[in-house]
């Protein structure tokens, strides 16, 4: 494994959704505190919950407070140019898309290097690329997009399922990175851009029945 590489993609990702909740939480009009939270929980939530889950402790950022440091500057950086970001909500997908292809890739490695199903790598892939967006989503008192019927957590599936069938192949490492990446990321642009949705299904609270006790 190229662990260079592998680091770079990590810190692209956090980088991406550290800026993708900043503009979240300066679109719901949030103070510095705030902002600065919401793109701490987007950046390191998923990657968090990953960690848990495969017993990594402490989990990446106690680990290694470079990735502290990297959401501040990148939080403070975005407040100061948040006027030269044309068009917020473009952005905040643009931003979001991107580190929901890169952390999609350091969850299926996660659970590749701890010896683990391909399924359940794949599970990883898609909880990291996610999580970190629904915990933003739910603090900005949002449903988060995971639960709504645009694709989303499809997309991170789809990428994670094309890693694993690469890495079997024993295609080479970096080649596997970019294609996930892309995979992943394409999958999203194209859904919005089109607008393609997963069915949805509704129901008349007025049609529930209480249970007979």
């Amino acid at each position: 494994m190229d662990i260079s590489l592998f680091s770079t993609f990590d810190v692209l990702g956090t980088i991406a959704f550290a800026i993708s909740g900043a503009l979240a939480a300066m679109t719901r009009k949030l103070d510095l505190f705030g902002i600065f939270i919401i793109a701490f929980v987007t950046a390191i939530g998923g990657g968090t919950v990953r960690d848990i889950l495969i017993g990594n402790n402490p989990v990446m950022w106690m680990e290694n407070s470079f990735y502290i440091y990297l959401i501040g500057v990148t939080t403070f950086l975005t407040i100061v140019f948040r006027y030269r970001i044309n068009h917020l909500k473009t952005s905040l997908f643009l931003f979001d898309t991107i580190g929901l292809g890169v952390f999609t890739i350091t969850g299926v490695e996660a659970g590749i290097n701890n010896g683990l199903d391909p399924i359940i790598s794949i599970a990883l892939g898609a909880i990291t690329g996610t999580f970190g967006g629904v915990i933003r989503d739910i603090l900005c008192n949002e449903i988060p997009v995971i639960f709504r019927k645009e694709i989303y957590a499809t997309a991170c599936i789809v990428g994670a399922l094309g890693y694993v069938i690469l890495y079997n192949l024993n295609v080479d490492n970096d080649v596997i990175y970019v294609i996930t990446s892309l995979i992943v990321i394409s999958i999203r642009l194209v859904v919005v851009k089109f607008k393609i949705s997963l069915p949805s299904f509704t129901m008349d609270p007025s049609e529930i029945k209480p249970p007979n006790i």
